[in-house]
């Protein structure tokens, strides 16, 4: 069982790398640390003694491992695997919601064009990850060829990192090279929200999609979120004589179970009551042509904000705090985990208030 530092003369640099011996079978691990061949100045030697005690050092870490066991040859193959190809399985098996799915699958094309090639566990190292970061802050660009938001970068590079981590977790590699890395910060999310007045103004409006109106309007009277919505069966829809209608359901973003009280005019939105196991909104469909059909039902009711159909749960938020209900309440009616994701809602009433005490002025 022995673990030999090796030299590599690749391109224009010397590769190191470490060569594995045990019971007649050889292993390589590339360490992507790299020597000058031809240092002339000081600075350089200086730099090529220092990867060497660096590679020296993994080497000795090694050694140890494989001689108490916590390092094998199957942990030299692990390592050869794709972690592109690990990402793309995330993303999969952590697809909760429309949303979070759409978070991975925009971080994972932008490694891809960070790193085009097809990246190995063993490339992972603090560099490749802070250069991703400053890849994400930097150069990366959105759809319509603009910088990433402050909330785009923190989404992105916290879902690489969470990556990591469970790269670690799954024992593919020993140490987080992502640890000690620092995230983006979280920018102020933009909810976008709709008045009473604005809300009323929707109803006698017709949509391209009808199916479409009537789902943001439940929304905006239930709070419920897309994902929600989407998978809403008749048979969640209950009544009592006690408490009235509500829906008994469980949360696609979070698991959680609940059991949320509706209006009655919420639920005669619905139409005739089907089968318990049908769909109540059998023809809703989320994509590009759906938002744009959306935007021009409010633009027609002559209602000029952007409005995507999560700013329904918002207009419900904002609603309910405006009316009088208090921020525990609405709380647990959005199915918030914690109430500092409610309180946003708050500050945006606050903010509101603030305007509205400016608006009278007098000349004197």
């Amino acid at each position: 069982m022995k673990v030999t530092l090796r030299e590599r003369l690749k391109g224009n640099s010397i590769s190191l790398y470490l060569d594995y011996y045990h019971k007649g079978k050889r292993k390589n691990e590339f360490l992507r640390l790299y020597l000058n061949p031809e240092p002339k100045t000081k600075a350089e030697k200086d730099v090529n003694k220092k990867t060497r005690e660096l590679a020296e050092t993994i080497r000795a870490q090694r050694q140890i491992e494989m001689q108490n066991g916590t390092f094998g040859f199957h942990d030299i193959e692990k390592l050869k695997g794709s972690f592109t190809s690990y990402l793309l399985k995330l993303s999969e098996d952590r697809n909760t919601s429309d949303g979070n799915y759409g978070n991975w699958d925009s971080m994972i094309k932008h490694f891809k064009t960070f790193a085009p090639y097809d990246v190995s566990f063993q490339d992972l190292d603090r560099k490749l990850v802070e250069n991703f970061r400053t890849y994400l802050d930097s150069k990366a660009e959105s759809k319509s060829k603009k910088k990433l938001s402050q909330n785009s970068k923190y989404s992105y590079f916290n879902k690489f990192k969470a990556a990591l981590k469970q790269a670690v977790k799954d024992g593919i590699i020993k140490t987080n090279p992502g640890e000690g890395v620092d995230t983006f910060k979280q920018g102020e999310p933009q909810r976008e929200f709709l008045t009473l007045e604005e809300l009323q103004k929707l109803v006698p409006v017709e949509c391209e999609l009808p199916e479409l109106k009537k789902a943001f309007l439940f929304s905006a009277l239930t709070g419920l979120r897309w994902s929600d919505i989407e998978k809403l069966k008749w048979s969640e829809i209950q009544h009592s004589n006690d408490y009235g209608y509500y829906i008994r359901f469980r949360q696609k973003k979070t698991k959680g179970a609940e059991t949320q009280p509706i209006s009655e005019q919420a639920v005669s939105l619905l139409g005739e009551r089907k089968e318990p196991d049908d769909k109540i909104f059998d023809a809703l469909n989320y994509s590009a042509w759906s938002n744009l059909k959306l935007q021009q039902w409010v633009y027609k009711a002559g209602i000029h904000k952007d409005i995507t159909f999560h700013c329904a749960r918002h207009t419900y938020a904002t609603l309910q705090l405006t009316l009088g209900t208090d921020i525990y309440t609405v709380s647990k009616m959005l199915g918030h985990k914690e109430l500092r994701t409610t309180q946003i809602y708050a500050k945006i009433i606050d903010e509101k208030k603030h305007e509205a005490a400016n608006k009278i002025k007098l000349d004197f």
